[in-house]
């Protein structure tokens, strides 16, 4: 593959890092530089643009969305320059409403395989709200997921592979949660929400849930763990956090880890990092 893309491998991690200045101050920084990532999707950056250059430094060409309310939200995707650049780039979903909230970007890659075919990819880093069940919060998250549902047919037809990461904020299936049962009338895991993940994952929308097509039929793994109790420590978790794919980029997915910390005190975020290598 040309663009510095060793061996026609693309790695792309995604995590919510809870604030770009707690994850660095908590190790961010060594994880990154071991990981060999070519493209990198953060959410809740929560941090204007000179601090996010200061830590991630020139190496990386930035799409950051701020959000307009400070110290809330923020995503951002970093690209390897030596590697690998952006074509073009959006920020926002598409809905005036949300142009402010810094929940969306997307990013156009040209990449050329190994055979000379030239193919294109949008990847977009993505935040969807947490909502809250009876409450305005709610109601902006439903119609954020409203608007998902016309944006990634969109995509899905301008590019060749199509790829939405990020913290989406729904536990699909019984699965994605470990204490599902006592969830189902919170916000994250409402019949309505994973209704959604329906649509998105089945023959309507026809991504694909990555992580679940290469984990198979399993609990979890799981990407989000509270910080009550002992959740982290018992993997008593939620998988909240997604590579959603076009089935062709699917089909090039060779592997998808979950970097759980090894112990609650070495983790630099409350989300661990979902990265998948595809293959070109």
């Amino acid at each position: 593959m040309s663009n510095g893309i060793e061996n026609g491998r693309l790695r792309i991690a995604s995590v919510n890092v809870n604030g770009i200045r707690a994850a660095y101050k908590n190790g961010m920084g060594p994880w990154l530089a071991e990981r060999d990532v070519d493209i990198l999707c953060l959410q809740e950056v929560r941090a204007p643009d000179a601090i996010v250059e200061g830590f991630l430094g020139e190496e990386w060409h930035l799409l950051h969305a701020e959000a307009e309310a400070k110290g809330r939200a923020g995503v951002l995707i970093a690209t390897r320059k030596d590697r690998l650049e952006p074509v073009a780039t959006r920020i926002g979903i598409g809905d005036d409403y949300f142009a402010t909230t810094g929940r969306w970007v997307e990013a156009d890659y040209a990449l050329t395989g190994s055979d000379g075919t030239a193919q294109t990819l949008t990847v977009v880093s993505a935040y969807v709200h947490s909502g809250e069940v009876g409450t305005p919060k709610q109601d902006d998250k439903f119609r954020f997921l409203d608007t998902m549902i016309g944006r990634l047919p969109q995509l899905a037809a301008a590019s060749d592979h199509a790829l939405v990461v990020g913290d989406l904020n729904v536990g699909h299936k019984t699965l994605d949660i470990k204490n599902w049962k006592g969830n189902v009338k919170r916000s994250g895991f409402l019949p309505e929400e994973r209704a959604y993940f329906d649509r998105f994952f089945g023959e309507e929308i026809g991504f694909k849930d990555v992580a679940r097509e290469l984990a198979g039929e399993v609990d979890g793994p799981y990407t989000w763990w509270s910080n009550r109790g002992q959740a982290f420590t018992n993997d008593t978790g939620w998988r909240i956090d997604y590579h959603a794919a076009t089935p062709g980029l699917l089909a090039r997915a060779e592997s998808c880890v979950v970097d759980r910390a090894a112990s609650y005190e070495e983790r630099f975020s409350d989300h661990a990092p979902l990265v998948v290598d595809y293959k070109f």
